[in-house]
């Protein structure tokens, strides 16, 4: 684990040291949550870190978001009762989105479970983790986002997530996210570049920004604030040398964060950008307030005024009322853009959420039909591309070693944990940069040599 940051030591030490375990589920702004849980922990005594079933404690950090999300948070919760079961573990405490998505019904979907904690209520961690609580604020989410400074990070020394604000006022249809995490709330740009410091301090040369929403940064302190502004405070910061830009919504990107995006020095040509469909008529289903025409004339400008820019973007197929001239027309743009990286996911109906009522919603086995389609539609597109990127040179950061040996890092074009990787063909120690040439395309992968 990566060295922990400065924070306010804890006011209550236990009487007796517990061994706790944390299980980190989901996307990269609850493995924030699960570094500051963490970090709230090791202040009030404990021993964090430990192996599941070699500690007395076991924190699972839920994901709630669509319905595999739920079922894997579950899966590992049911674990956890296995071992208590066994005697091998004392408590099991469930926090994240789950939590917020199923309130204390939890209790009855898994017997077993000692403690909850919603996604709101992080600094009440240590009491649950000691017996002290059951079940902490749930519902109830604040005017402002809270600090995340102090983390006990889980990533690579030299990579981190840098969250800046929490939340989401977008209301796609589909998604349960405003449901579980609220309104969507700015970090003020102070609180964010003192917390890029610190994490810059801890040995971070690489800051992936992340939010719900990160293009609708500072419209909700007043519009003077804006993400653009923000990148180019964090690109003059001592000691950064990569700067990402993840969860980019189409609605809110503008002239200036696009200039932003192609001048700044340390902020590399990366946008990942989820854009769910390009059919109008889904589009609006979706709630998405976006068309393919903006869509499109968004893109064309990115590829023009940013050089080597990489996009990643995310779809649904199967959402009520795609037809099959709706989804032809997806492919025939996947197919025609030429994206870098391309996510798919059928749709899931989650309850709660408006578009759960649509009706002609298309049958399971067509989404994922549909879906399949459209990666292997992709994964041909990213294949031939590979091939023609061999003998060009890159600056690769290197991220550690397979379990057979082999080196492996990312160039700027490969975002940690969800993208492809680079293989080196030497060994090079974690969190170097490295100058490389490409000698081999592997499938997704490029495998570099020095």
């Amino acid at each position: 684990m990566a060295k922990m940051a400065k924070n306010k030591p804890s006011k209550v030490a236990p009487k007796v040291t517990p061994k706790v375990a944390i299980v980190s589920l989901g996307c990269p702004k609850n493995l924030v949550d699960s570094e500051k849980l963490l970090a709230h922990l090791a202040e009030g005594g404990c021993v964090v870190g430990a192996p599941m079933d070699a500690a007395d404690v076991v924190i699972i950090n839920t994901c709630g978001f669509i319905a595999p999300a739920v079922a894997e948070s579950l899966e590992v919760i049911t674990e956890a009762r296995r071992l208590k079961a066994a005697g091998k573990i004392k408590r099991i405490v469930v926090a994240g989105c789950l939590v917020n998505r199923l309130g204390e019904g939890l209790f009855d979907r898994a017997a077993g479970i000692d403690a909850i904690i919603g996604v709101n209520d992080r600094d009440s961690i240590l009491s649950s983790v000691l017996g002290e609580q059951r079940v902490s604020r749930i519902s109830a989410s604040p005017a402002k986002p809270v600090s995340d400074a102090g983390r006990f990070r889980l990533t690579p020394t030299h990579t981190a997530y840098l969250r800046i604000a929490e939340g989401c006022s977008r209301r796609c249809t589909f998604c349960t996210i405003p449901s579980i995490r609220g309104d969507f709330r700015s970090k003020r740009p102070a609180t964010v570049l003192a917390e890029a410091r610190e994490l810059l301090a801890s040995g971070a040369v690489e800051l992936n920004v992340i939010a719900q929403d990160t293009t609708n940064y500072g419209r909700d302190l007043g519009g003077a604030d804006t993400l653009a502004k923000l990148l180019r405070k964090l690109d003059k910061l001592g000691g950064v040398e990569w700067i990402r830009l993840l969860y980019a919504y189409p609605m809110g990107f503008d002239d200036d964060l696009i200039d932003a995006i192609a001048s700044c020095e340390h902020v590399v040509p990366y946008v990942d950008m989820p854009l769910q469909h390009i059919a109008d008529g889904v589009l609006k289903r979706m709630g998405r307030h976006v068309t393919r025409k903006h869509i499109e004339r968004l893109l064309v400008k990115l590829r023009q005024r940013i050089e080597g820019l990489v996009l990643r973007t995310t779809f649904i197929t199967g959402f009520p009322g795609e037809t099959r001239g709706n989804f032809e027309e997806l492919l025939s743009f996947v197919r025609d853009f030429d994206f870098e990286a391309v996510g798919v996911f059928p749709y899931y109906p989650e309850p709660g959420t408006p578009a759960a009522k649509l009706p002609d919603r298309p049958s399971r086995a067509t989404a994922e039909r549909r879906r399949q389609k459209l990666m292997l539609t992709q994964q041909d597109i990213v294949f031939a591309a590979n091939e023609t990127h061999v003998g060009k040179r890159l600056r690769v950061l290197v991220d550690g070693k397979e379990p057979g040996g082999a080196s492996i890092g990312r160039y700027y074009g490969q975002a940690p944990d969800i993208d492809s990787v680079c293989i080196l063909t030497s060994s090079a120690k974690p969190g170097r940069f490295v100058d490389a040439t490409i000698v081999e395309a592997d499938g997704y992968d490029l495998v570099v040599s020095q």
